[in-house]
């Protein structure tokens, strides 16, 4: 399983599943965008403005807003409070293109660490039943199970783009990564087990 350590057991727990599966879209994701200049991660097409470095940009800053903010109520923390971001997805989808490709792999790869730690903490708290500071309208919490399942839908939206985009960067196509992939840009690689 060592060539494909993105895949989620194939008879696990419901933990096991719905991390793996956030794990092995998380890896899918990261695929479609590596190795890319800025050129390629500014690319666009005709009918959108959205742009990989964008889409890397802004679920970078939904993994720090996830496991902060939603998860404790924390402040959003670094890098986020000192780039003059303010909460808007406009400000991250539009500025990607004045960072470079080294900062928007460094934004997501870091986001993606501190969120697998965070997610292990609040495991270890209290599970999927884990409270969190989220609530709906009559201010009943969320639990760590909704969380997780909003990052999933949100990481399948945002794969989708990012697999049109890159097709029109260079042509790479496919559902899952090649065997034994490893990213080449920045520092992304399997989680600690």
């Amino acid at each position: 399983m060592e060539d494909y350590w993105w895949e989620p057991p194939m008879a696990g727990t419901e933990l096991e599943h719905l991390v793996g599966a956030l794990d092995r879209l998380r890896t899918t994701f990261r695929w479609k965008v590596d190795d890319l200049d800025a050129a390629g991660l500014g690319a666009r097409i005709p009918s959108s403005d959205l742009t990989l470095g964008g889409l890397l940009k802004h679920l970078a800053a939904v993994e720090d807003l996830q496991f902060t903010v939603r998860l404790t109520g924390g402040r959003i923390g670094e890098p986020w409070e000192s780039t003059g971001w303010r909460g808007g997805n406009d400000w991250l989808f539009s500025t990607a293109a004045d960072d470079s490709p080294d900062e928007l792999y460094a934004y997501w790869d870091g986001a993606v660490r501190r969120s697998r730690d965070r997610l292990g903490a609040a495991l270890t708290a209290g599970g999927l039943d884990h409270a969190v500071d989220l609530a709906d309208s009559d201010g009943r919490p969320a639990n760590l199970r909704r969380l997780l399942f909003d990052l999933v839908e949100e990481y399948g939206r945002h794969t989708g783009h990012a697999d049109l985009l890159r097709e029109a960067v260079d042509g790479r196509v496919g559902e899952d990564p090649p065997p034994g992939w490893r990213a080449v840009s920045g520092s992304f690689g399997p989680p600690a087990r």
